[in-house]
């Protein structure tokens, strides 16, 4: 029976319920057939998702009274230890049988000194970090001598459509292998300050924490997603998650596994979203793009021949519709990667090819300047390559949850100032910071916006 017939007869079946009620539950369909379900699927796709558990040692919050060794005296009290061990849960998806391989998010294998993973038939198996990627939440993990394993079959998360069925599968709060069901209720979702690079799935199929990592399918039992996140302001899942796409999860798995991380590359623009004023203004008919505001000298945008005005509509066929595509396409393809860029240049449609290039740019640790900016990537800004800033220190990306995350970085901002020192490169904001444990004051730059951050 056909997915849709399936859930077609799942319906009218729970009308006839609803409209019989105290009648005896049917044994076959009108037609003779058995009941529909999405047993057979389940049963197909589970043993290829299992529960992750990791123990990792987290600096321990410190009180600064308790770091007065004559305060612990007068109150008898004992001296803290700097760190403690946690345990978290989460969920993973077996995606190559063979080789033990299992893709789960990085905010689940990060920091991880031991992970467990814990198969459907209640296997317990030790697995080692191949590599991770904080910009799109993806880790790579590999089972030790794991046998007689069972993977998912990967889908093109391309042919997706709102409405489609999907199915979760996780292990939401640490219960156990939990199954919900939904539809996929918008695609492309960006913007929403969870991961560097956003094109997510969103779904209303329940997601609940621990269900981080875990698995999203079609109704054929293939993986269209990976469950990263959930939007939930009470705190509990309201019918708002959002997976990563196959697709993107590929593409990045692929270099986790081959390299052991992402190799991003660079092409030299500066762009914004092409609005209706600049179309007029530009003479172009599209109303949806990006316009390329500027191209850095010696990059492969300017070796492509790319210029600033130029409106850049699709990429190797695929839409540009706003510049987190642009984004998104750019910094998922490996170094040397060529793409066609499909753009307006006078109102004129033309083809550029461009090579995709190494970013020269050394992307450091905020923890190796102050412990309070663990979880940021911090790197010199480059000249020209925001239009909003000319120098600065920026922050490439952020970990979530981290001490730098909840102070309010962000991403895409900019370090001008700290502790009440200008700073234009990393060297003058190590040279602002005395003391890594001491709270920082910071000024930073936000779209052309300028506040103050407290990290401590």
């Amino acid at each position: 029976m056909k997915p849709h017939v399936l859930l077609a007869w799942a319906g009218a079946l729970m009308l006839a319920l609803s409209q019989t009620a105290g009648a005896a539950l049917p044994e076959r369909t009108p037609d003779g057939g058995a009941l529909p379900s999405l047993a057979p699927m389940i049963e197909d796709v589970s043993p290829a998702v299992v529960n992750i558990a990791i123990e990792a040692q987290v600096r321990r919050a410190q009180n600064p009274l308790m770091q007065d060794p004559f305060f612990r005296r007068f109150f008898d009290l004992p001296e803290q230890a700097p760190t403690r061990r946690a345990v978290a849960a989460g969920s993973g998806v077996i995606v190559d049988a063979d080789k033990g391989y299992v893709l789960t998010n990085a905010h689940v294998a990060r920091n991880a000194d031991k992970i467990e993973v814990t198969l459907k038939d209640g296997r317990e198996l030790s697995a080692e970090l191949v590599g991770l990627d904080q910009e799109v939440d993806l880790a790579v993990l590999k089972l030790e001598k794991a046998k007689d394993l069972t993977q998912v079959r990967l889908a093109d998360s391309s042919s997706l459509r709102v409405g489609d069925f999907v199915v979760a599968i996780g292990n939401p709060f640490g219960l156990g292998q939990t199954v919900t069901s939904g539809i996929v209720s918008a695609l492309g979702r960006t913007g929403l300050g969870i991961e560097g690079y956003e094109n997510f799935i969103q779904t209303d199929a329940s997601i609940n924490p621990g269900n981080s990592g875990g698995a999203l399918v079609n109704l054929k039992g293939e993986l269209v997603g990976i469950n990263t996140a959930i939007l939930a302001p009470s705190g509990g899942n309201v019918g708002i998650g959002f997976a990563i796409p196959t697709n993107m999860a590929e593409n990045v798995m692929t270099q986790l596994i081959e390299h052991g991380e992402v190799r991003r590359g660079v092409l030299g623009v500066t762009v914004q979203d092409l609005s209706d004023e600049l179309a007029e203004a530009l003479d172009v008919q599209a109303r949806k793009g990006v316009v390329i505001t500027n191209v850095l000298a010696d990059s492969a945008a300017a070796k492509a021949g790319l210029k600033a005005g130029d409106v850049v509509r699709a990429v190797d066929g695929q839409p540009v519709n706003r510049a987190s595509d642009l984004r998104n396409k750019v910094g998922l393809s490996p170094v040397g990667e060529k793409i066609t860029l499909s753009i307006l240049r006078d109102g004129k449609p033309r083809k550029v090819t461009a090579v995709i290039s190494e970013s020269s740019q050394q992307v450091s640790a905020g923890d190796a300047i102050s412990n309070y900016l663990k979880g940021a990537e911090l790197r010199d800004l480059r000249q020209g390559e925001l239009s909003h800033v000319d120098q600065g220190v920026l922050v490439e990306g952020v970990e979530r949850n981290s001490p730098a995350w909840r102070a309010g970085l962000r991403g895409g901002d900019v370090i001008i100032n700290a502790n009440r020192q200008d700073v234009a490169s990393m060297d003058e904001l190590r040279g602002a910071v005395d003391d890594k444990d001491a709270a920082l004051l910071l000024r930073v730059n936000r779209d052309g916006g300028i506040f103050f951050v407290v990290v401590r």
